[in-house]
This record gives structure tokens, sequence and C-alpha cells, in this order.
């Protein structure tokens, strides 16, 4: 039996590969062909939605330039010249590439030559045509983004129109500690978009699920709070990238999370929107 590529199957091994893979991304809207600078399943957050199986605290391993580039290369011409989608069974109004995105199993941004590899994939993309018609996407939890090598990656999103999508899954440090297993604190956090959005155009991705007190309508006041808090000091966002869990945690408090519904998402985007912000729901 063919696999069959969805918005729910996110396998990272699908293709066969140890850095690439495709995925149908609700939020690209097709076909999104990721990177992942974590084939260890390591980062230095504990997400407790997160979708990778056995994941430890820890940061990106070495990477092999050259079987990266060899990868890349070969599933670019896949997907150009061959029959991946047919392979895959993607459907017909979702045979075009989105974006190539660098995500992954852990944080991407810990990857010791991280601007090195930013750099290459904006090379490879470019010669085989995929730049400038698709996105350059970087998917991160910025808390690495003080880093010299991380901001070097940053601008050469940037030179490659590319955009960073930010994670912020709450808006205060007992949320990011409940939701993420992080003690950032909100100093931290502000430093980093600043110095994120002045390097490179950047969205924010938040997860929106019910898990104890995470999405209170306490927590929902500090995040309208915070967006307010960053026009004021003049830190521009791209958009608001709001969306709720797709595909089953792998993490101990699994059963205890519950995916929040359409409704209330629509209802927060749109006390968003009235802050002046562009919005989208991903449900």
């Amino acid at each position: 039996m063919k696999p069959i590529l969805t918005t729910t199957n996110h396998n990272r091994n699908v293709a066969g590969l140890k850095y690439v893979y495709p995925v149908i991304s609700r939020r690209a809207g097709g076909l999104s062909i990721g990177v992942n600078f974590n084939p260890n399943n390591a980062c230095n957050w504990r997400c407790i939605y997160c979708q990778v199986p056995e994941l430890q605290r820890g940061n990106a391993p070495e990477m092999d330039f050259a079987l990266l580039e060899q990868e890349l290369r070969f599933f670019l011409d896949y997907v150009q010249h061959g029959d991946f989608f047919e392979q895959f069974n993607v459907e017909i109004d979702q045979r075009v590439i989105k974006d190539i995105a660098i995500s992954g199993n852990g944080e991407p941004t810990s990857l010791m030559d991280f601007d090195k590899a930013v750099r290459l994939i904006g090379e490879i993309a470019t010669e085989s045509g995929v730049f400038p018609a698709s996105k350059f996407v970087l998917i991160s939890n910025g808390s690495l983004i003080h880093q010299s090598t991380v901001q070097a990656g940053l601008a050469e999103l940037a030179r490659y129109n590319g955009e960073l999508w930010f994670k912020l899954d709450s808006a205060t440090e007992q949320g990011r500690k409940l939701i993420n297993n992080t003690g950032q604190s909100q100093q931290k956090l502000l430093e980093h978009l600043k110095i994120a959005a002045s390097l490179c155009p950047t969205k924010l991705q938040t997860c929106m699920l019910h898990y104890r007190q995470a999405w209170s309508d306490s927590e929902k006041q500090a995040y309208l709070a915070l967006l307010q808090e960053l026009r004021v000091s003049k830190i521009k966002l791209q958009e608001i990238m709001l969306y709720s869990m797709a595909r089953q945690s792998f993490q101990a408090e699994a059963d205890e999370l519950e995916r929040m519904d359409i409704e209330e998402m629509n209802a927060f985007a749109a006390d968003i929107k009235a802050l002046g912000y562009d919005v989208s729901v991903s449900h």
C-alpha cells in the first residue's frame, strides 16, 4: 500500500532520508519540505504537546553537510521532476512546494554551524528554482537568538526572503514553564523578539490547548497585553499564527491535553485583530 501524506502524518522517516522529509502542512497550505537538524530527537525545551517520540534534552548533533546537500538536491529533483506526488498520493491541489521549513525533532538553532546550514539550503533551493517562488521558513522557540551564529543565520534567512516562526505558547513565565518546561524570563523573551524582528521577518506561532491553567482568561489577557507592549516598543511582527493540536503528543502529559475548539480560537483571534495584528487560525 502506498504511503499517504496528510496533515496528520508528519513522519520524519517517510522519505527514508536523514535530514529531509515531506509534510502536508496546515499552515503552509500544501507541500512543505522539512529539514531536520535534530535527528537525535534533542531539544532544549520540552513542550507538553510535542509529537517527537523519545524526546531528550540537548542540542542538535554535528551536521554532515555533504549528506544534507546530497539529500536536499535529490529530494528537490524528485519532487520537481520525478513521481513524488503520485507515489505519496498527494491531492492535486496540493502538488506545489509551498516552502522549505527548517524544523524537525528539536530546536534547530542549537546546531553549531547554524548559519552555514541556512546558507547552504538557500543556495541549493535557489539553484533548483524553488526560491524565490516558495518560502523559506525557520520554526524556532527563539531561545538561542542571543548567539552570534543564530543571528548570522537569521540574516541569511532574510537574504533569501525567509521568515522566522517564533514559538510563543504563553506570554507569562508561569505559562511557559507549564507548557514548554522552560525557565525563560520575560526580559529574555522581549530581548529575543526584538533581535529577531530586527534581523528577519518574524511571525508568532502559538499553540492553543487546554491543560490545567493553560489558556485561562488571565493567560489570554497577558498575551494581549504582551502584543500591546510589542507595538509600543515598535517590535514589528508580520502575523500571529494560532493553531491547536492535530496529532498525538508523545509526552507524559498527553492524556491530559485537550484540543481547543475553533470557536474559542476564533474569538481570541478577533481580540488580536482588534489590536491591529494580522492573524491566522489553523485547527
